[in-house]
């Protein structure tokens, strides 16, 4: 599948990067974070070297298109910008995969959150899908649950449901999503039975996706953790923005770098160079680390964004965008506009 200029099949060798044992892979990932510690102090005024690099007050708007400059500081037309960013045409539907192999990285909040605050701008037209095959709980965490449909749900009609006249599709497909409470985003939730894990081939995650985009503008997908998983891959392969998810951890952010190094690997390297690595802060205060990583991977990835600690997120409970602090919603419509803003016409 080629899907908006997308990649097709391409390598299929997917595994451990190179030749590197666990051993040496983790003396390179302390080289690298050795030296991104040893960098000296960069300019606020000045661009990152590498990548950009977006804080959470906003990026710097004017920029060459695809690169985002530090700015240490919001004002208030970063805000009206990143809105009127995220209202834009984008020609044609977009697919954002949320990935990290590590679990307990932010993924399905990240997931949630994207497609919660593109939602409340857009107002229409977002999805978030939970497709980790090992029982996700974006489903629990988001959406109404006015039906306990799943995809698995989905996939027993789907034909029928693909076949529908364009007029019905949408509200056909709708009997097997769940809303957000204030209806700016439609869910549809992963399976709990990990059997069900083998019918999502390569071939049937390709029909939904197509699915998901002839009646959404964007859907983001919350990828689980294998990436030997055929729908993992299709899934990756079909991303027309990839978001990389992590804590300020060190084990959290060394697969965040394996997972890249195989991107590479499986000639998927421009996927990787293009990403935004979103860092997540899981606790009050600041970590040390959080500036080490975003120096770090501002030389891997596209950009660089973060997010702060936010109490109502806390219980790991139901997410409810309306909840969160003001500062939390400015770095998440940040956040969102970075991974949009590529496609923004």
């Amino acid at each position: 599948m080629e899907r908006n200029g997308q990649r097709g099949d391409g390598p299929t060798a997917w595994g451990r990067p190179g030749e590197l044992t666990p051993a040496e892979a983790t003396s390179r990932w302390r080289v690298l974070l050795d030296r991104a510690r040893a960098a000296p102090p960069r300019d606020p005024a000045e661009p990152p070297a590498g990548p950009a690099t977006a804080s959470p007050a906003g990026p710097a708007y004017g920029a060459p298109a695809g690169r985002l400059e530090w700015r240490p500081a919001a004002r208030a037309d970063d805000v009206d910008h990143a809105v009127s960013l995220l209202r834009r045409e984008l020609g044609g539907p977009k697919v954002l995969a949320f990935a990290n192999p590590k679990g307990g990285v932010h993924k399905t909040t990240a997931t949630v959150l994207a497609a919660a605050t593109i939602g409340s701008v857009r107002g229409r037209g977002v999805l978030a899908w939970d497709d980790n095959e090992l029982r996700g709980t974006l489903g629990l965490r988001a959406g109404s649950a006015r039906h306990a449909r799943t995809i698995r749900h989905l996939l027993s009609d789907l034909l029928e449901i693909e076949n529908a006249p364009l007029p019905e599709l949408k509200d056909r497909l709708d009997d097997y999503l769940r809303h957000a409470s204030d209806g700016s985003y439609d869910v549809l939730a992963g399976e709990e039975n990990p059997r069900f894990a083998q019918r999502l081939d390569q071939h049937t995650v390709r029909r939904v996706l197509d699915l998901l985009c002839r009646t959404h503008d964007i859907v983001c997908v919350d990828t689980g953790n294998n990436v030997e998983s055929a729908n993992w891959q299709t899934v990756i392969r079909a991303a027309d923005q990839l978001v990389i998810t992590t804590v300020p951890r060190e084990d959290a952010a060394f697969t965040a770098d394996w997972m890249i190094d195989l991107l590479h690997e499986v000639g998927l390297g421009k996927l990787a160079e293009n990403a935004v690595t979103l860092l997540s802060c899981a606790t009050p205060g600041t970590s040390p680390l959080l500036e080490d990583l975003r120096k770090h991977f501002a030389t891997r990835t596209r950009a660089v964004v973060v997010v702060p600690f936010d109490p109502a997120l806390e219980t790991g409970s139901s997410i409810e965008y309306g909840a969160l602090q003001q500062t939390t919603k400015r770095a998440w419509l940040n956040a969102a506009s970075v991974m949009v803003e590529p496609f923004a016409r």
